[in-house]
């Protein structure tokens, strides 16, 4: 792909991720509120009055407005902007980044020969998607000690066709069976896990483990372990340093639904960086 054509993706990837954004502000009000995405209209939760069109463009109308209702003059939390502005920088990055040789992308789509553009699109679709529901849980997780159904069990179906597919395109029928492997593994060694440790680990932790086992398998075996490490020493890091700083208690709880998001995104993008250079530790080079 040329520069031009790669520019292009980046930066159209970058502007779907703050339209993106702004409809995961909806997703995170109201799916743990059990309400629709999609009805009502938006609204403002204090005076009622609809959200009109040109006051929904991401980030610029928050700017606009200065944080306020247009209407009654009530505060919009600073999330929103922020969720706008994150998702399009997130969802520029994953462009970028599938795009680049450390993708395992760039090996599925020159396998793949005259299907490699859908398997491009395929993976992308799948990443993309990834990066908006990693914004998302984190979001309700850390407000509600929640990942919703509705959100995380489409993910096995986006890993079967968005992973899976390409893979069968490009014939690599090992890595196909890796990214299984993967949703296996972790589903089981977490499910072990919410059993041992009922009131430290839920079900939907253990659902989510499967989802980011297939993207992780996907990736290959260094990947899935350096993910699947990751999240536990992230999340052991910042829950000593909150318990540490008294911001938290003991008995307060804290989500590991965050860690398992950060740690699989530390495994896909460096993964096989961190699994050499550990390696390379004991003389041991990765093939």
């Amino acid at each position: 792909m040329g520069d031009a054509a790669a520019a292009l993706l980046i930066g159209g990837s970058a502007a779907f991720g703050a339209l993106i954004g702004s409809f995961l502000n909806v997703v995170i009000h109201r799916v743990p509120a059990g309400q629709s995405v999609v009805h009502p209209p938006s609204a403002c939760p204090h005076c009622g009055n609809r959200i009109r069109p040109y006051d929904n463009i991401p980030v610029v109308s928050w700017l606009v407005l200065r944080g306020r209702c247009r209407d009654c003059g009530a505060r919009i939390p600073v999330r929103y902007p922020l969720v706008e502005a994150g998702t399009a920088v997130a969802f520029g990055l994953v462009a970028w980044w599938m795009l680049s040789p450390l993708s395992a992308a760039s090996d599925v789509v020159s396998a793949a020969g005259s299907w490699g553009l859908l398997a491009g699109a395929l993976l992308l679709i799948a990443h993309l998607w990834l990066a908006a529901v990693s914004i998302a849980l984190t979001a309700i997780d850390l407000e509600t000690h929640r990942l919703p159904n509705v959100i995380v069990l489409p993910g096995y179906g986006v890993a079967a066709v968005g992973l899976g597919l390409p893979a069968l395109l490009a014939g690599d029928l090992e890595r196909l069976g890796v990214t299984a492997a993967g949703a296996g593994i972790l589903f089981a060694a977490y499910a072990a896990m919410a059993i041992a440790w009922p009131g430290g680990m839920g079900m939907g932790d253990v659902k989510l483990a499967g989802v980011l086992g297939a993207f992780l398998g996907f990736a290959g075996w260094a990947a899935l372990a350096v993910g699947a490490f990751a999240a536990f020493v992230l999340g052991g890091v910042v829950s000593i340093a909150l318990l540490a700083t008294r911001r938290v208690s003991r008995k307060g709880g804290i989500p590991f639904g965050p860690w398992m998001i950060a740690g699989a995104w530390v495994g896909l993008v460096l993964g096989a960086s961190i699994a050499a250079l550990y390696l390379s530790l004991f003389g041991i080079e990765l093939s």
